[in-house]
């Protein structure tokens, strides 16, 4: 039986790492053996999921504190993750908002600004700026974290899924950029019962589920096993591609 874990000797930094799904996928990946750099805007946020992290999966997980909405933040901290540990096998743009208003009419000209600095321009600059020192060295994995309102857009979430089309289409113009040697892909989660969906009312839920072809909400843990198959070598052959994780949502009309 071969016992050795998939991402042993990898680094990777995943945004948005404190809470729901960012904190599944860096608990996932540093279970599969990665070095984890936890990262969102509260250091002691980070500080504390890295020690739940690293207990329960025995792995090394770093903690630093990033906002993705602030462009002169994110080379600096690149820099500050080849400074502790040398390289940077894989990225994980997880941080996002998904702010409403009451109308499309009503939605700020401050509030579509920072929507759109956290949801989009964060993950260009971030992958710009990790992808070319990946693209220098010995290659890596850029994996974005996209949403089905991407496809299926509702008024209330318009410049959110604005947002995640434009990652979407930033992974196939970023695969063509740092390829060979870089691979990127984006994964769209549909409706998964994280922190965040502790809020919704049954009637919310129910709307979320209605006709899905798998009848439930999605779990943290269901969207890792994609995410680890990305980063791993295994998937030497995809780049440039948006998978949807939302239990056939997609798929219905």
């Amino acid at each position: 039986m071969n016992d050795a874990k998939e991402l042993a000797g990898k680094v990777a930094l995943v945004t948005g790492a404190t809470r729901g799904l960012g904190y599944a996928i860096a608990h996932g990946l540093a279970a599969e053996g990665a070095t984890v750099v936890v990262s969102s805007r509260k250091q002691d946020s980070c500080d504390a999921a890295a020690r739940r992290i690293a207990e329960e999966t025995g792995g090394f997980v770093d903690a630093l504190a990033l906002h993705v909405g602030k462009w002169d933040a994110l080379e600096p901290a690149v820099d500050e993750v080849y400074a502790r540990h040398g390289r940077l096998d894989v990225l994980v743009n997880n941080a996002g908002i998904a702010p409403v208003a009451p109308s499309l009419f009503e939605v700020s000209e401050a509030l579509f600004d920072k929507t759109i600095a956290v949801d989009l321009k964060g993950p260009f600059r971030l992958t710009a700026v990790a992808g070319a020192r990946m693209a220098a060295a010995d290659g890596g994995s850029v994996i974005n974290i996209s949403s089905i309102g991407a496809h299926r857009p509702s008024p209330p979430e318009a410049v959110y899924a604005a947002a995640k089309n434009g990652l979407n289409a930033l992974t196939m113009a970023f695969a063509q950029e740092y390829g060979p040697h870089v691979r990127v892909n984006c994964v769209m989660p549909g409706a998964f019962a994280t922190d965040m969906a502790e809020t919704w009312d049954e009637s919310f839920v129910g709307k979320a589920v209605d006709r899905l072809p798998v009848g439930r909400l999605g779990r943290p843990d269901e969207i890792v096993g994609m995410v680890v198959h990305l980063a791993s070598d295994r998937s030497g052959y995809t780049t440039g591609a948006v998978i949807p994780v939302d239990g056939g949502r997609t798929a219905v009309y």
